[in-house]
């Protein structure tokens, strides 16, 4: 079974909100006995409850495979303060809590403990998630290959050159379903102010959504080829367009505007001082 060599050493979750309960459904699916996972939640929902097998703030195994942080960035500090023991090198410590960089997280742990932070999204909880993911430099190359098994679980994974671009990533895909919703809010108004329902507006826009979605999600897909080909010369569409890709205060100005402001939040949350901004990390280790 592919969570194998997971499930053998334990693998533990610190929160279980969206994207945690989106990581132990994955990980279900993808064979993992529920006595292999251990979750660690203040307050666990009725779901967490009712996964039988499921170990609920129950001690960790002495050596995990992975210990998952998965809680708010305001609080990570307070969560990994307890954890110091389980560093130095055995367990890797994965991290998907947004802005909180490598460099801090390295320093609640001793030297040589196996690190990789990543940036899933929303859509992790409908198994279609982009992660993107740095790691540090103690992280070996066969314990990448296992512990990047339990983003995978719930969507395509990528790795990223250096975490300096992890503040962009979170503004475009991180922070992108949001943005993704918002334009379907947008456009069920719109079309029930030109006297559609609002419930037939929503409906439209929604579906009109997904199903553009599942077309840019099949191998090879253009989105710029599919854009062109519905944009008939003199047609309705590209009397739309005119206006939705306008030059100023047009789609490619906002989105431009949208992802820089997210952008720059991200870079202000991380808290980092100039000296101690994020860098280009290496595997260097077999």
């Amino acid at each position: 079974m592919i969570m194998d060599k997971l499930a053998k050493r334990g693998v533990c979750l610190i929160g279980c909100g969206f994207m945690g309960k989106a990581l132990v459904e994955a990980w279900l699916a993808k064979g993992m006995p529920a006595s292999s996972i251990y979750v660690r939640d203040p307050r666990p929902s009725g779901w967490l409850q009712s996964q039988a097998g499921v170990n609920i703030n129950e001690p960790f195994p002495a050596s995990p495979a992975a210990i998952v942080i998965a809680t708010r960035p305001q609080i990570v500090e307070k969560v990994l303060a307890p954890l110091g023991s389980f560093g130095g090198g055995e367990t890797v410590i994965l991290s998907i809590a947004a802005s909180k960089p490598i460099s801090m997280l390295e320093k609640q742990f001793p030297d040589g403990t196996p690190i990789i932070r990543a940036m899933p999204n929303l859509p992790a909880t409908v198994g279609s998630a982009v992660s993107t993911f740095v790691a540090n430099e103690a992280l070996t190359a066969s314990q990448k290959v296992e512990a990047l098994k339990l983003i995978a679980a719930f969507g395509s994974v990528v790795e990223l050159p250096d975490e300096g671009l992890l503040p962009v990533v979170t503004a475009l895909s991180g922070a992108g379903p949001a943005y993704v919703f918002a334009m379907a809010e947008a456009f069920a108004a719109a079309g029930a102010r030109l006297g559609l329902p609002e419930d037939l507006a929503h409906e439209l826009a929604v579906r009109t959504v997904a199903g553009a979605g599942r077309m840019l999600a099949q191998p090879d897909a253009d989105a710029t080829g599919f854009r062109v080909a519905v944009t008939s010369k003199g047609g309705t569409t590209e009397a739309g367009m005119l206006e939705f890709m306008a030059d100023e205060n047009g789609i490619q100005d906002l989105a431009r505007r949208t992802v820089e402001a997210a952008a720059e939040r991200c870079k202000e949350l991380s808290g980092l001082k100039p000296a101690e901004q994020p860098r280009t990390l290496r595997l260097v280790r077999d």
